[in-house]
């Protein structure tokens, strides 16, 4: 347990960014199964809106340094790989 007034201080805050995170990751990771799974049961429509809310949620972490930007850019190209093979099929 940390003594220092700064040191508890700094534990608070790392505990409030850890709780967010993983908030943030749990999100991402059931809207990357949400479409997943959308795109094989070939519903066209709900899997775009799906990708819509995970490239929008991804660019968000981006913009607030959670993520990094070439993760978030392979993670979208897979999302739009998906959606166009659910628009072929």
């Amino acid at each position: 347990m940390p003594n220092l007034r700064a040191a508890k201080k700094d534990l608070r805050q790392s505990k409030k960014r850890q709780e967010r995170n993983e908030l943030t990751y749990t999100k991402l990771r059931d809207l990357m199964r949400q479409t997943r799974k959308s795109a094989d049961a070939k519903d066209v429509k709900k899997t775009e809106e799906l990708v819509k809310t995970a490239i929008k949620t991804l660019d968000k972490a981006v913009k607030k340094g959670f993520m990094k930007k070439n993760t978030v850019s392979r993670r979208k190209s897979i999302l739009a790989r998906r959606l166009n093979e659910t628009k072929k099929a």
